[in-house]
């Protein structure tokens, strides 16, 4: 009995392991000022602050890190290890023979994802309203909009409300089939 209570607990251990996601940064967006915007491992873009991030780690004048406050040094951030990381601050690590190696000042993406801001800029929010104005310019509710372009009517509310990404087909079926409206999608460059 008790062997199967123990072997129950640890598989339910590592089911919750597997359940917990960690944040891991997948790409710099961009950098300005003492701001850095990355892509986290969920797909969403997040601004971090690191005025208030090194202050709150209680970066003093005279550590090494400090001198991430300046932005020319911020702004040598680069993606490894799926965290930021920056070759231009100072840090050794101590091996017990005595010897001293230079590794690049890292700080760890859950940190980093618990500072961070979801970023306004997604074109994903200004989807929702679009699509909100439109159904409403055309006197439609949501279950009119949800009928007529094959959803359902939760599916079109997530959407309005930015609760939900809409993939490129379901956007198309719903701007073209649903409010009989034209989709056109814009690429430029930066």
């Amino acid at each position: 009995m008790y062997l199967s209570r123990y072997l129950c607990k640890e598989y339910s251990e590592v089911v919750l392991m597997r359940r917990i996601r960690i944040p891991r940064i997948l790409k710099i967006n961009w950098i300005e000022n003492l701001s850095i915007s990355v892509v986290f491992n969920n797909g969403e873009s997040r601004v971090i602050d690191f005025d208030l991030l090194l202050k709150d780690l209680n970066v003093k004048p005279d550590s090494p890190e400090s001198i991430l406050y300046d932005t020319k040094a911020l702004a040598n951030a680069k993606v490894s290890e799926q965290t930021l990381s920056w070759d231009n601050v100072e840090q050794y690590i101590s091996f017990r023979n005595g010897e001293k190696k230079r590794v690049p000042y890292e700080i760890g993406a859950d940190v980093l994802f618990s500072y961070s801001k979801p970023e306004d800029s997604s074109p994903s929010k200004g989807i929702g309203q679009t699509i909100r104005s439109s159904r409403l310019r055309s006197g439609m509710s949501q279950s009119d909009l949800a009928l007529a372009s094959g959803t359902s009517r939760t599916y079109i509310s997530k959407i309005e409300n930015n609760r939900s990404d809409v993939e490129l087909d379901t956007l198309r079926k719903i701007v073209e089939t649903g409010l009989g409206k034209k989709l056109e999608i814009k690429i430029t460059e930066p």
